[in-house]
């Protein structure tokens, strides 16, 4: 499936997306740093039969021209996309830093959602350890391992640009994010992720981008830290890869989920990359929130 390529404005400019089509209920689909809307694009073609998905990119991401200006922008934007959806308490789905993006939106009451879905992208460290981490992630040894792992801001000439892409291609099988993923959909991925600039191709995020949302204010209302799911009263549900980032975690996981009814931990069989390796499963998991939000309106009207 294809989609259709749109401009969803916010308030300095707009975001760029992908429309798949569909009818029903609205779904909005948030990729984690590095990704963008692309990624969405095999777990939409599970959705439209029963929803309408919609998927963004991010500042600094994708075909998006705008950066982040500050460390909420990127999430603030959230509120402003479902505003001129016109969408009524959709359903918000966010993968790995976009697993934060749709709960901090929700935490703040950008956001009225039907339920969240947040996938390997949740916060469990307190504000202080938190903090520490996105001020490590700024230094200049962190953001050198980027530019060499990611090649993020990295600027390239149509020739190298191609070969690059076919080389991620090649070597999906045996990358730690990528195995499991439909070579397709590796190669639109990657290819979304650079924007022309004059003569050159740019890697997006670019280090400056990721050092400006990793610049969290410490006396934010609201950061990236386990107090957040404190303001979150919507159902939502934690998609946890059984090889991704919190694994190890699994606990904390858990003690988030209990904490308050109408939360599920669902274990997932897939690394990092959900949404490109398991997407008919993730999928599954989401219609399972469209068929609530929809049983509950109808119960509403009754």
């Amino acid at each position: 499936m294809t989609g259709t390529e749109i401009e969803i404005p916010v308030k300095d400019g707009v975001l760029s997306g992908v429309d798949f089509g569909g009818h029903g209920e609205g779904v909005l689909l948030v990729h984690g740093s590095g990704h963008n809307a692309a990624a969405w694009r095999d777990v939409a073609s599970h959705l439209v039969g029963e929803c309408h998905p919609i998927a963004l990119d991010l500042r600094g991401h994708g075909r998006t021209r705008l950066d982040s200006t500050s460390s909420e922008q990127y999430w603030r934007d959230i509120g402003d996309v479902v505003t001129a959806l016109a969408w009524d308490r959709p359903v918000l789905v966010g993968h790995s830093t976009g697993g934060y993006a749709v709960t901090a939106a929700t935490a703040c009451g950008l956001v009225e959602p039907a339920a969240l879905c947040i996938v390997d992208g949740v916060v469990l460290d307190d504000r202080d350890a938190s903090l520490a981490q996105h001020a490590a992630v700024r230094t200049t040894e962190a953001m050198d391992r980027l530019r060499t792992v990611f090649r993020y801001g990295w600027e390239a000439g149509d020739d190298r640009m191609r070969a690059y892409v076919e080389q991620c291609v090649r070597e999906a099988g045996g990358d730690r994010l990528n195995a499991g993923a439909r070579p397709g959909l590796v190669e639109e991925v990657t290819r979304r992720s650079f924007m022309r600039r004059g003569h050159w191709w740019v890697r997006r995020p670019t280090i400056e981008e990721v050092a400006t949302v990793a610049a969290v204010e410490p006396d934010a209302e609201v950061l990236p830290a386990v107090d957040v799911y404190d303001r979150v009263t919507c159902p939502m549900t934690i998609v946890l890869a059984e090889d991704g980032f919190y694994a190890s975690r699994r606990d904390e996981v858990r003690a988030v989920v209990d904490a308050v009814p109408d939360r599920r931990l669902i274990d997932i069989d897939s690394n990092h990359n959900v949404p490109m390796t398991r997407p008919a499963d993730l999928a599954t998991i989401i219609l399972d929130l469209v068929r609530d939000r929809t049983a509950g309106s109808v119960r509403n009207v009754d």
